[in-house]
Protein backbone atom coordinates (compact mmCIF):
# COMPACT_ATOMS: atom_id res chain seq x y z
CA UNK A 1 0.00 0.00 0.00
CA UNK A 2 0.66 3.40 -0.68
CA UNK A 3 -0.10 6.40 1.21
CA UNK A 4 0.33 9.80 -0.05
CA UNK A 5 -0.73 13.12 1.72
CA UNK A 6 -0.98 16.84 0.05
CA UNK A 7 -0.25 20.34 1.77
CA UNK A 8 -0.47 23.80 1.21
CA UNK A 9 -3.94 24.41 -0.05
CA UNK A 10 -5.57 27.82 0.84
CA UNK A 11 -6.99 30.73 -0.18
CA UNK A 12 -5.53 33.83 -2.11
CA UNK A 13 -6.48 36.09 -4.57
CA UNK A 14 -5.72 36.34 -8.29
CA UNK A 15 -2.25 36.97 -9.11
CA UNK A 16 -1.00 35.45 -5.71
CA UNK A 17 0.78 32.35 -5.47
CA UNK A 18 0.43 28.31 -3.73
CA UNK A 19 2.58 25.90 -3.28
CA UNK A 20 1.31 22.40 -2.66
CA UNK A 21 3.47 19.25 -1.34
CA UNK A 22 2.65 15.73 -1.56
CA UNK A 23 4.94 13.43 0.06
CA UNK A 24 4.55 9.48 -0.41
CA UNK A 25 5.32 6.63 1.92
CA UNK A 26 4.86 3.00 1.74
CA UNK A 27 5.68 0.54 -0.90
CA UNK A 28 6.68 2.54 -3.79
CA UNK A 29 9.17 1.92 -6.23
CA UNK A 30 11.76 3.75 -8.48
CA UNK A 31 8.69 3.56 -10.97
CA UNK A 32 6.59 5.40 -8.93
CA UNK A 33 5.65 8.70 -10.56
CA UNK A 34 3.60 11.62 -8.80
CA UNK A 35 1.39 13.46 -10.98
CA UNK A 36 -1.20 16.55 -9.66
CA UNK A 37 -4.73 16.64 -10.45
CA UNK A 38 -7.57 19.20 -10.27
CA UNK A 39 -11.51 19.04 -10.00
CA UNK A 40 -13.66 21.56 -9.63
CA UNK A 41 -17.59 21.68 -8.75
CA UNK A 42 -19.36 19.97 -11.50
CA UNK A 43 -16.48 19.20 -13.60
CA UNK A 44 -14.20 16.39 -14.11
CA UNK A 45 -11.11 15.77 -12.82
CA UNK A 46 -8.30 16.87 -14.99
CA UNK A 47 -4.81 16.65 -15.04
CA UNK A 48 -2.43 19.22 -14.02
CA UNK A 49 1.24 18.07 -13.97
CA UNK A 50 3.62 15.17 -13.49
CA UNK A 51 7.25 14.75 -13.27
CA UNK A 52 8.33 11.67 -15.08
CA UNK A 53 10.99 9.41 -14.04
CA UNK A 54 12.62 12.48 -11.70
CA UNK A 55 13.60 14.45 -14.68
CA UNK A 56 10.86 15.29 -17.81
CA UNK A 57 7.47 17.41 -16.71
CA UNK A 58 4.30 18.03 -18.67
CA UNK A 59 1.52 20.37 -17.76
CA UNK A 60 -1.45 21.27 -18.67
CA UNK A 61 -2.20 23.68 -21.33
CA UNK A 62 -3.89 26.25 -19.18
CA UNK A 63 -1.25 26.06 -16.07
CA UNK A 64 2.19 26.09 -18.27
CA UNK A 65 4.53 29.17 -17.70
CA UNK A 66 2.64 29.55 -14.17
CA UNK A 67 3.30 26.07 -12.12
CA UNK A 68 5.85 24.61 -11.44
CA UNK A 69 6.18 21.14 -10.30
CA UNK A 70 9.30 19.50 -8.86
CA UNK A 71 10.63 17.24 -6.32
CA UNK A 72 11.84 17.13 -2.80
CA UNK A 73 14.73 15.94 -1.46
CA UNK A 74 13.46 12.94 -0.57
CA UNK A 75 12.83 10.60 -3.66
CA UNK A 76 8.78 10.42 -2.84
CA UNK A 77 8.32 14.17 -2.17
CA UNK A 78 6.80 16.34 -5.12
CA UNK A 79 5.56 20.07 -5.03
CA UNK A 80 3.75 22.35 -7.14
CA UNK A 81 4.70 25.85 -7.26
CA UNK A 82 1.71 27.65 -8.62
CA UNK A 83 2.28 31.53 -9.39
CA UNK A 84 -0.27 34.23 -11.10
CA UNK A 85 -3.06 31.93 -9.64
CA UNK A 86 -6.45 32.81 -11.58
CA UNK A 87 -9.94 32.38 -10.15
CA UNK A 88 -10.45 29.39 -12.69
CA UNK A 89 -7.92 27.87 -10.22
CA UNK A 90 -9.77 27.43 -7.65
CA UNK A 91 -10.17 24.00 -7.41
CA UNK A 92 -9.33 20.61 -4.74
CA UNK A 93 -6.16 19.16 -6.11
CA UNK A 94 -4.62 15.66 -5.60
CA UNK A 95 -1.82 14.42 -6.06
CA UNK A 96 -2.00 10.84 -7.18
CA UNK A 97 0.50 8.25 -7.62
CA UNK A 98 1.28 5.02 -9.41
CA UNK A 99 3.75 2.46 -10.72
CA UNK A 100 2.33 1.05 -13.82
CA UNK A 101 1.87 4.04 -15.69
CA UNK A 102 3.13 4.46 -19.51
CA UNK A 103 3.95 8.11 -20.53
CA UNK A 104 1.19 7.56 -22.83
CA UNK A 105 -0.71 7.36 -19.71
CA UNK A 106 -0.21 9.87 -17.08
CA UNK A 107 -3.03 12.03 -18.04
CA UNK A 108 -6.07 9.53 -17.38
CA UNK A 109 -7.11 9.87 -13.85
CA UNK A 110 -8.31 6.37 -13.97
CA UNK A 111 -4.81 4.98 -14.80
CA UNK A 112 -3.43 6.19 -11.21
CA UNK A 113 -4.06 3.39 -8.36
CA UNK A 114 -3.23 5.88 -5.64
CA UNK A 115 -4.68 9.22 -4.26
CA UNK A 116 -4.50 11.85 -1.58
CA UNK A 117 -7.23 13.27 0.42
CA UNK A 118 -7.28 16.69 -1.58
CA UNK A 119 -6.32 20.24 -0.62
CA UNK A 120 -8.39 23.18 -1.21
CA UNK A 121 -7.05 25.63 -3.21
CA UNK A 122 -9.51 28.69 -3.64
CA UNK A 123 -8.56 31.89 -5.86
CA UNK A 124 -10.67 35.07 -5.50
CA UNK A 125 -10.81 37.90 -7.67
Amino acid sequence: QVQLVESGGGVVQAGGSLRLSCEASGRTSSQFTISWFRQAPGKEREFVATIWRGRNTYYEDSVKGRFTISRGNGAYTVYLQMNSLKPDDTAIYYCAGDSGLILSSIRGHRNYDYWGQGTQVTVSS
